[in-house]
């Protein structure tokens, strides 16, 4: 009888071993699929044997979501643990205001030199050019091997606070041709096509929405700034005006 039950639990935790493989592998594959979709490389290679390779991913709410759960299975994080790290995340990346691309360069010829990094790499969104508002200040660096980091370009129109990300946007990354030798002057491209379930990048859940309490605070704090320097012009006017009144009122009394 208790070799039975001994059988029994041996069999079902051999079953439970098998779920658990079989959730986890689909869970990367899922993963690995996401992560395929807004991930690109380019290779190039040049007649002296140099090689310069290129990996970009586009954090897009779709790639953040698909992350995020991935290490909430990981972990055993709660729902509570989960937004948590997303709202930490999400910050880190400055995805409130930023669209965030990780870039991963490899040099394997001669020294590439990317300096000034911010003239070397521009986003079209549809068809508006943006330079970089930030970037891994060691992409300025002389590069002989690996090295990757962040670049960022603007998700809001500085003047209107609209999104710069419409339903259905195209997205290229370009990269200047003399960032390494190796590409001969060639220019570098990536496209994305954002669908309209991308184009915000926030997601959905507390995380996002203490994201876009932060990110219009600061806007509210931009827009104050700038009503009370169109105040101060404005005072200034009047006061200009009431001098002008008054000194024709004194000379048509003469």
């Amino acid at each position: 009888m208790k070799k039975n039950k001994m059988l029994v639990i041996v069999f079902l935790f051999t079953l439970l071993l098998s779920h658990l493989f079989t959730v986890s592998v689909e869970s990367a594959s899922r993963y690995d699929a996401v992560l395929a979709r807004w991930t690109k490389k380019e290779e190039y290679k040049d007649d002296m044997g140099g090689r310069f390779n290129v990996n970009v991913t586009l954090y897009t709410a779709e790639y953040i979501e698909s992350l995020m759960q991935s290490e909430a299975e990981k972990n055993l994080w709660t729902a509570s643990e989960l937004e948590d790290y997303k709202y930490n995340f999400l910050r880190g990346l400055n995805m409130d205001d930023n669209i965030a691309i990780h870039v991963e360069f490899e040099e394997l010829g001669a020294t590439a030199h990317m300096a000034p990094f911010n003239e070397m790499a521009y986003l079209w969104i549809g068809s508006n050019k943006y330079a970089p508002v930030d970037y891994d200040q060691r992409f300025n660096l002389p590069l002989m091997g690996k090295r990757d980091g962040m670049l960022y370009f603007p998700r809001y129109n500085e003047k209107t606070g609209e999104p710069l990300l419409k339903r259905d946007t195209t997205l290229r990354l370009v990269f200047n041709g003399a960032i390494s030798p190796v590409l001969g002057n060639r220019e570098i491209r990536f496209t994305w096509d954002v669908k309209a379930e991308n184009a915000e990048g926030a997601m959905s859940g507390t995380a996002a929405d203490r994201l876009e309490v932060d990110r219009l605070l600061r806007r509210m704090e931009k827009l104050a700034a700038e009503k009370a320097d169109l105040q101060s012009q404005l005072d200034a006017k009047n006061k200009e005006i009431d001098s002008i009144a008054a000194r024709i009122e004194e000379l048509q009394k003469k």
